[in-house]
This record gives C-alpha cells, sequence and structure tokens, in this order.
C-alpha cells in the first residue's frame, strides 16, 4: 500500500471555510482504480493556527501516481487557483509506502 498525505496549515479564522471547501468538494477518488480510502484529518489548534492534513490510501504508488495524471485529478483540482487561499504557505505533499499494516478482525469472521 502506498499512503498520499498533504499537509495544511490553517489560520483559525480560515478554519470554518477550508473545511467546507474540503467537505463540499467532488475529488473523484471512489472512480480510480487503486484507490483504497480517505480521511481528510484535523489536528489541534496552537498559536492561532490549525494543523490539517488529507489522508489518501492506494493500493501502490504506482496507482497513486497515475491517478495525479489523470482527467479526475484535474477536474478535482481544476478550481482550486479560484478560491480564495484558506491556507498558510504550499501544502506539504508527504508520501510512504507500507512497510507494516495491521488492522483490527471483523467480527463477521
Amino acid at each position: 500500500m502506498f499512503i498520499a498525505m498533504n499537509r495544511f496549515t490553517v489560520p483559525l479564522e480560515n478554519a470554518a471555510a477550508f473545511e467546507a471547501l474540503w467537505l463540499g468538494r467532488d475529488s473523484h477518488l471512489k472512480e480510480m482504480e487503486g484507490f483504497v480510502e480517505f480521511h481528510m484529518l484535523k489536528g489541534s489548534e496552537a498559536d492561532g493556527k490549525i494543523l490539517y492534513a488529507s489522508h489518501t490510501v492506494w493500493e501502490s504508488e504506482d496507482v497513486f501516481r497515475a491517478r495525479t495524471r489523470s482527467e479526475q485529478f484535474r477536474a478535482a483540482h481544476a478550481g482550486a487557483g479560484k478560491t480564495a487561499k484558506l491556507h498558510e504557505g504550499a501544502p506539504t505533499f508527504e508520501g510512504f509506502t507500507t512497510i507494516q499494516h495491521l488492522a483490527a478482525e471483523t467480527a463477521a469472521q
């Protein structure tokens, strides 16, 4: 598995608008082969800022990289430059290849 994360530092006064933007957008992720799951994470507040992270799990780094070149990726990010900048600086990208994965067993077994 491959985990792709983007971290955003958001001034407290922009937090509600930032969350509304993310919660209201169509990411097109479910259309992508190799997509596993997505989480939008909200961290703690410090010095008038909140740390957010988008967290996407993919079957492999190859399928993640293919997504960044896809029509769905372009569609999901088409309006990104047209909205007010709600976070400080550029998002910080981090990519991780899974070397161990543990999960709870399901009760249906």
